[in-house]
């Protein structure tokens, strides 16, 4: 991460980030005094969707049209522009910053419309183990790949002609 004397902005860009981003956290607390809590329990279901959403929004291309106003896709993702277009760029580009804006929204769904929130996030959810699985998946696959060419390369070395040292 490089600070904000390299980069095209200045601090109050990332204070007006962090003050939006306050005002909906403040709304959302206060908005949910008298609403029933999220449950402990279901921690690990809003982390899993929380993952899901912050991943499919930085990188994946279905959602490239909201990163387009902030973000270079070409050749490699890189902010846009200057000042808080920049910032929020940058914001677009992290997952573990998306993924703090995400966490709020999915949250603030659940506490005003819990049902609504808790599908939203059982898909998410669920999405988010179908990442794991295909990435579990891909490892097994690639140890396997490993054993199989360490065999062969064994058993060529056991049939390979051996030379004599006079």
């Amino acid at each position: 991460m490089r600070p904000v004397t390299q980069t095209p902005t200045e601090a109050v860009d990332y204070a007006a980030l962090t003050g939006v981003y306050g005002a909906l956290l403040g709304t959302a607390a206060v908005s949910a005094r008298d609403r029933e809590p999220v449950a402990y329990a279901e921690i690990p279901l809003l982390a899993a969707a929380t993952f899901a959403l912050s991943k499919l929004i930085v990188h994946e291309k279905v959602e490239s049209w909201i990163r387009t106003p902030f973000v270079d896709e070409d050749p490699d993702r890189r902010p846009k522009g200057r000042r808080l277009r920049y910032a929020v760029g940058e914001l677009l580009t992290c997952t573990r910053c998306t993924g703090a804006w995400s966490a709020l929204g999915l949250v603030a769904l659940r506490l005003h419309a819990p049902a609504t929130g808790r599908t939203v996030a059982t898909v998410l959810a669920a999405s988010a183990g179908n990442d794991m699985l295909h990435a579990a998946f891909q490892w097994l696959c690639a140890g396997a790949d490993t054993q199989e060419t360490r065999a062969r390369e064994a058993a060529q070395a056991r049939r390979a002609p051996i030379s004599s040292a006079a």
